[in-house]
């Protein structure tokens, strides 16, 4: 097996490793772009790259995400990432996980796996054979099990902070909330919206979600596809499905006055937030109001505990609340004001390591 730590990673990353087994076919590239807070945390994602630079680019992004996310979920972790290059559904062997357990172990705890696209908590479970630094696991295991239950909570506290922020009341009963994506996130963020009162109208690409959506809350309104469902009569517009949900398309067409859902990277590009912001649409960061998923896979490291991480999902409502009254006390788009937030707690917490204590060699 290879390991090897490239001499000129990209700026702003403090390691990126790539990986490589010939024997179980891994290949696998670790991104770590800040340990200022504690080790990196964030999950491996498995997926078919049509080339090693989009594996490579995709992991760049998505573990710099990771340090915002942790650093405004108030975790003493730092952001990462990894991508498996491989199709899950042929490559992914049971030889192969524990060969790239080892590659995890192999950072010595400076980066923390967990879930993501492509994995799942029986492949933590196959992983941790090989590494201590490994969350996400069965609850047999004494891990937090299915991380979706909390990443929807948090989406729909924020939910309620910007409903108060635009509407002057946390609440979502009689507002029309739009959900694009049934999946894992979606099905127990309609439960809460449902519960708060809500009128839910929703869409997915599977046809097993759209039969699970009629069997288990028949009043919620189906609607053909996502285009459908962005132009439909919504207060709330929630992505929860792939990123790149708001783009140049999508915002002109969106009648929704608030947009807040579980899928990451949700602006397509650098200067959607200005787009949203000038129609006049309250965007609540992504990578905090979906936060709640890695919180609760984080609860792991100190010894599972559901409630102690329910406790502080629960806080998502007002870091939502913080960021959109920063953001409009300052005339920034709420994204901004999010990313100055999170860049403030990496640069001031961060800089407690530099006090070095006497135990430190």
């Amino acid at each position: 097996m290879g390991v090897f730590t490239g001499r000129d990673e990209p700026a702003g990353h403090e390691q990126v490793v790539f990986c490589q087994d010939k024997p179980t076919g891994l290949r696998a590239i670790v991104a770590i772009y800040s340990t200022a807070l504690g080790p990196a945390l964030g999950g491996t994602r498995f997926h078919p790259y049509a080339t090693e630079q989009d594996a490579l680019d995709d992991v760049l992004d998505l573990s710099r995400a990771m340090a915002y996310k942790n650093a405004m979920a108030g975790l003493d972790l730092g952001g990462g990432k990894a991508v498996i290059w491989g199709d899950p559904d042929q490559d992914k062997t049971e030889p192969l996980l524990p060969a790239y357990g080892r590659v995890v172990e192999a950072l010595g705890g400076r980066y923390y796996t967990a879930c993501d696209v492509g994995t799942y908590v029986r492949d933590m479970d196959v992983v941790a054979r090989e590494t201590r630094y490994v969350t996400g696991r069965s609850e047999a295991h004494g891990g937090a099990g299915d991380s979706s239950v909390l990443t929807a909570y948090g989406v729909y506290q924020g939910m309620r902070a910007a409903a108060e922020h635009l509407w002057g009341t946390p609440s979502l009963a009689g507002r029309r909330v739009g959900i694009a994506g049934l999946g894992k996130v979606g099905k127990h963020l309609a439960k809460h919206v449902l519960d708060d009162g809500a009128n839910l109208v929703a869409t997915d690409v599977s046809e097993r979600a759209l039969e699970w959506a009629r069997s288990t809350f028949p009043q919620i309104d189906l609607v053909p596809d996502a285009d459908a469902l962005v132009s439909s009569d919504i207060d709330v517009y929630s992505p929860c499905a792939l990123g790149g949900a708001l783009d140049d398309d999508t915002v002109p067409a969106l009648h929704a006055k608030i947009v807040c859902g579980g899928a990451n990277n949700q602006l397509a590009h650098p200067g959607i937030e200005k787009l949203l912001a000038e129609r006049g649409i309250l965007y609540a960061p992504d990578y905090v109001v979906n936060s709640g998923g890695v919180i609760q896979v984080a609860d792991e490291i100190e010894g599972f505990n559901f409630e102690r991480a329910r406790q502080r999902a629960s806080h998502i409502y007002d870091t939502t609340r913080q960021i959109l009254d920063l953001a409009q006390a300052e005339g920034v788009p709420p994204a901004v004001a999010a990313d100055r937030l999170a860049e403030r707690r990496m640069a001031e917490v961060g800089r407690l390591r530099t006090i070095r204590l006497g135990r430190e060699r």
